[in-house]
């Protein structure tokens, strides 16, 4: 599986050559350290009178610096050259005395005993740090690069693509009768398959493509330097090879697949990329072909969305919308620490239309500011009544919305508030848009003295980049981790280190979709610090919410 093989060593997004210079360069400026601080060292054991006082211990530092910089091989050189050192400098300056072999020999010695355990140490923390990227990056069920490792790659190598060179192509393949292998034989049975299939196409994509878990039923291939053209002599044979029967647990399974396939541009953009196979493949899909590459028609909008997006305007202005709420629970005492405010929506005939038919189009559109104020104003009210945080969800255009984030301000007078009974719930994606902006808002909804948390982590694109430069208070980890916590070690270990991240920041760590006690034992072991879920209740109106507040407390 060289062609899946994740690469954590990979440069930052920079120029082509660039990065190796900055590696030289950092390489001597260690070196002129290292050397200084020997040359200094020597001098004042020399000024100070000879070896015979305490000032030889000086040449422990550079010896640390280079155990923690270039580990044992470089502590040990620098060892050696510290211990001659001070063999050249006399025992007593001032009376000519020179050293005894076995004195010199001795501090050798010490040199070398504290530069090798101290760059096993720090070999160890380096081991360490690479095993837990490999569970960032890494797919649990297949052991595949996951979406963080095919971001983290489209980034680097769109980041260095020239104008002129040829582009990226991304292929979305989604097996479409993995849920009946789901249902018939389970989890780990539908990764094996996925495993297989994956294993079959690595066989099949040139030497140069790779192929990572993009979701449960989907991988994606990606072809460095790719045209059409050539995208064109790869399709068949991906189809090709979906064609032949995978053999899963000594049963043979035949994987009927849908493609969707899209080129990077001039200007190239990860998201656009990522998306555009994306809506490639839900094209095929709506005209039952096998295979659909990205074109710019097929980002029209429908007349169901249209109409949708008219009926959203319609129902806020017949109060239609409600907000219902969902209890947070303190994992460590199992008492309720607050709760998210979340939209439904009953049209005028009493139906009920789930928020995933009409919240990702009216995100996409002006409409989503006065969705969003509605929400803001019902959750301020709600918190009126209650003791403990209520948190909205902000859209990449509300994080934008300087008026949006003024109504924050305004209800905190008006209502007089505390602030900290507020938070604000933000995905990785409004970050990604533009961090220098985000940034800014969410300084501004700090200084208010709102908590702000990052929603569904894990998901996208988890930079440590914004992690330690934005004032973020908490941190969601995304409900795609939690169903296989209890059973599957290499997602608690993944969840650990998301946790782990969230504390070492000082921020409040957040599982969603906690279904089972078993679930909610494993996080509570893990250090996580809220839950919510269905174990405990879904989204409730809010006299509901206050009936079954009551009754929770009671029992």
């Amino acid at each position: 599986m060289a062609t899946a093989v994740l690469r954590l060593d990979q440069p930052e997004i920079t120029a082509p050559g660039l990065f190796e210079f900055r590696i030289r360069h950092r390489h001597i400026i260690c070196l002129l350290i290292l050397i200084a601080l020997l040359a200094f060292g020597t001098l004042v054991v020399y000024q100070t009178g000879g070896t015979a006082y305490a000032y030889p211990y000086l040449m422990l530092v550079p010896v640390l610096l280079a155990s923690a910089w270039y580990r044992i091989p470089g502590a040990v050189i620098t060892a050696l050259a510290a211990a001659l050192l001070m063999a050249t400098i006399p025992l007593n300056v001032a009376a000519s005395v020179m050293q005894e072999p076995s004195n010199w020999l001795i501090r050798l010695g010490l040199y070398l005993g504290l530069g090798v355990f101290s760059g096993s140490l720090f070999e160890s923390l380096y081991r360490l740090n690479r095993k837990r990227e490999m569970v960032l990056y890494t797919d649990s069920g297949t052991e595949l690069p996951n979406t963080l490792a095919l971001r983290k790659f489209l980034y680097k190598t769109l980041g260095q693509q020239k104008a002129q060179a040829p582009g990226i192509g991304v292929i979305l393949i989604r097996i479409t009768d993995i849920t009946d292998v789901l249902e018939v034989m389970g989890v780990d049975a539908s990764d094996e398959l996925v495993t297989a299939f994956s294993t079959r196409l690595i066989k099949t994509v040139p030497p140069s493509a790779s192929v990572y878990r993009f979701s449960n039923a989907e991988l994606m291939v990606v072809l460095p330097r790719s045209d059409l053209i050539h995208m064109r002599q790869v399709i068949p044979k991906l189809t090709d090879a979906s064609e032949i029967n995978l053999t899963v647990r000594n049963i043979s399974l035949r994987t009927q697949v849908v493609m969707g396939s899209s080129l990077s541009s001039r200007h190239p953009d990860v998201n656009s990329l990522i998306s555009e196979a994306r809506m490639s493949l839900f094209a095929a899909i709506d005209k039952h072909r096998s295979h659909f590459h990205y074109s710019p028609a097929i980002q029209r909008r429908t007349l169901r969305t249209i109409q949708l997006i008219a009926n959203v305007r319609q129902g806020l202005e017949r109060g239609e919308f409600e907000l219902h709420f969902q209890p947070k629970i303190q994992l460590s005492n199992g008492s309720v620490c607050g709760c998210e405010g979340l939209i439904r929506w009953c049209n005028g005939e009493g139906g009920f239309i789930p928020p995933g038919s009409f919240m990702p189009k009216v995100e996409n559109t002006t409409l989503i500011s006065p969705v969003t104020r509605f929400v803001v104003k019902e959750a301020f009210r709600f918190a009126e009544s209650q003791s403990g945080t209520v948190s909205v969800n902000f859209s990449v255009r509300n994080l934008f919305d300087p008026d949006l984030i003024s109504v924050l301000q305004e209800l905190l007078v008006q209502t007089k508030l505390a602030p900290h009974q507020l938070e604000v719930e933000i995905t990785e994606s409004a970050l990604l848009h533009d961090l220098h902006e985000a940034k800014r808002a969410i300084e501004r909804i700090r200084s208010f003295g709102i908590g702000v948390s990052i929603d569904d982590f894990g998901t996208g694109f988890a930079s440590f980049a914004y992690l330690q430069h934005l004032p973020l208070t908490g941190l969601k980890i995304d409900r795609a981790f939690i169903p296989d916590i209890e059973h599957n070690a290499r997602t608690r270990k993944l969840v650990s280190c998301m946790i782990d991240v969230g504390h070492a920041l000082d921020m409040v760590v957040t599982a969603e979709g906690v279904e089972t006690r078993g679930q909610h034992d494993v996080l509570r072991s893990l250090g996580c610090d809220q839950a919510q879920g269905f174990l405990y209740s879904p989204a409730l109106p809010p006299e509901h919410y206050s009936r079954w507040l009551e009754n929770y407390i009671a029992r």
